[in-house]
């Protein structure tokens, strides 16, 4: 009889701080100083204070990796993307979100099955160096023969865990939508591409590597028929449903103009409140609307950048936390927020949580975040929002998906006495190590997975040729 051949074991040593993200929000496990993470497989076997670690749990033949000065914490979520806007970066940069979509939308309109796998590639390299380990993306737009296949294709060999998200769009400007008419789908043709992406690729086991959700893209571009269609799919398959929801104040003047609701009202009357749903932005959820879904369970993408960028307004990440509601982070897509800096995200995060209020309002203290819960948003936030509970802490059993920043460089200096606050009020740095499942993806700050110079020359040609026409 043949035993099956033990997992190989890696420990990370003379950790300078390690954050773990274990316990609750309001309770979280403090920092551990001169740390120590066991690796095996693809799973944490053991952390706490080096001096600590059991002798016995080492294998003769574990690898070591000495992390002095660095600070390591579980890997970073993203839960909101559109990774082919990449393409697209710095058009309309004045513009709201209406008037930038209908710049936008012509270009995007070209493109191809190569630029997508390439901008998602691409997307996942720039995430993977700011210390994400898993992202959603929100593909949209399937033209000239771009299918979802592409976007989950360049995220196996980026070496990422990837939620892919199978978005539509089918309410052209013809029926009332934004999106022009040549950039819709039918519905039956969505619904159809719906089932074979989730038989193909949704993989529901621990420790998934890909999983796929559906989702329709906005209330102002696809029918409440499509919705309720999806969110009864969805369900009936067990995947999760993924929307934007009261990101401006344009998306709620139309839901009231269209439907005679505000954009919540109109999602619960399409079936679209649940545990299983998340929504982009939630920038204009009303304090009710706040304890509607934390009664539900819904999860919220939080994208400050983009929401700045576009004008849009700031998230009421307090209040949504207060009701109970997930809350997770997202980068959005690069031609709204123009990076996807994951911890530059978290920085974003608790500043702008510092600055909210109404205009002529001063403030308010209370709805300042701090830098763990900013951190926390990026990490136990995003699993949550995910639906996933094997990713976002370090503690025995979980993924082995973390990331080391070192404490010596320039960004840090005068800060390694706080390092916390100094991953999030610091300038965002790059990762000096990224793991997923105890694989190496990134190695001395460098991409490990992919050859990057030549990508990115590739990705130069794709992009003039969609903005050139």
């Amino acid at each position: 009889m043949t035993h099956p051949a033990p997992a190989p074991q890696t420990l990370l040593r003379g950790i300078h701080t390690l954050l773990t993200m274990q316990g609750e929000r309001a309770a979280p496990a403090p920092p551990i100083p001169d740390a120590a993470v066991l690796i095996e497989g693809e799973r944490v076997r053991w952390v706490g204070p080096e001096r600590d670690l059991p002798a016995e749990l080492l294998a003769p033949d574990h690898q070591v990796r000495d992390l002095g000065g660095h600070v390591v914490l579980p890997g970073l979520i993203n839960t909101h993307h559109h990774l082919y806007q990449n393409l697209t970066r710095c058009l309309a940069p004045d513009a709201g979100l209406f008037d930038w979509l209908r710049t936008l939308y012509p270009i995007w309109l070209r493109l191809t099955p190569e630029a997508a796998f390439v901008s998602a590639q691409v997307g996942l390299a720039e995430l993977a160096l700011s210390g994400c380990t898993t992202s959603s993306d929100h593909l949209y737009l399937y033209p000239n023969g771009v299918r979802l296949d592409d976007t989950i294709h360049a995220a196996l060999e980026t070496g990422l865990r990837f939620h892919a998200t199978r978005g539509s769009m089918s309410l052209g400007e013809s029926q009332g939508g934004l999106p022009p008419d040549r950039a819709v789908e039918r519905e039956d043709h969505i619904l159809r591409d719906s089932e074979r992406v989730i038989a193909a690729f949704h993989d529901s086991a621990p420790l998934a590597r890909t999983r796929v959700a559906l989702a329709p893209c906005s209330p102002f571009s696809v029918t409440g028929d499509l919705m309720r269609e999806s969110a009864r799919l969805a369900r009936s398959r067990g995947v999760m449903l993924h929307t934007h929801l009261a990101e401006t104040a344009d998306e709620d003047a139309f839901c009231l103009a269209k439907f005679g609701l505000r954009p919540l009202d109109y999602a619960e009357s399409v079936e679209w409140l649940g545990p299983d749903v998340w929504f982009a932005h939630g920038v204009h959820f009303s304090p009710a609307d706040a304890v509607r879904l934390g009664q539900c369970g819904c999860g919220v993408a939080h994208c400050p950048s983009s929401n700045m960028r576009l004008a849009s307004g700031i998230a009421p990440v307090r209040t949504l936390l207060e009701a109970g509601v997930k809350v997770a982070l997202g980068v959005d897509g690069s031609a709204s927020n123009d990076g996807a800096h994951l911890i530059g995200e978290a920085r974003q995060a608790l500043l702008s949580s510092r600055v909210r209020g109404a205009p002529g309002e001063a403030p308010r203290t209370a709805d300042a975040l701090t830098a763990l819960e900013a951190l926390w948003l990026a990490t136990r936030g995003g699993a949550e929002v995910l639906g996933r509970d094997d990713i976002g802490q370090l503690a025995p059993g979980f993924a082995a998906d973390l990331v080391a920043v070192d404490l010596r460089s320039l960004t840090f200096a005068g800060s390694r006495h706080n390092p916390l606050a100094a991953l999030t009020l610091c300038s965002p740095p790059r990762v000096a190590l990224n793991m997923v499942g105890g694989r190496v993806v990134v190695e001395g700050g460098e991409l490990a997975t992919l050859d990057l110079p030549p990508l990115l020359e590739r990705h130069e040609r794709l992009s003039r040729a969609m903005i050139e026409g």
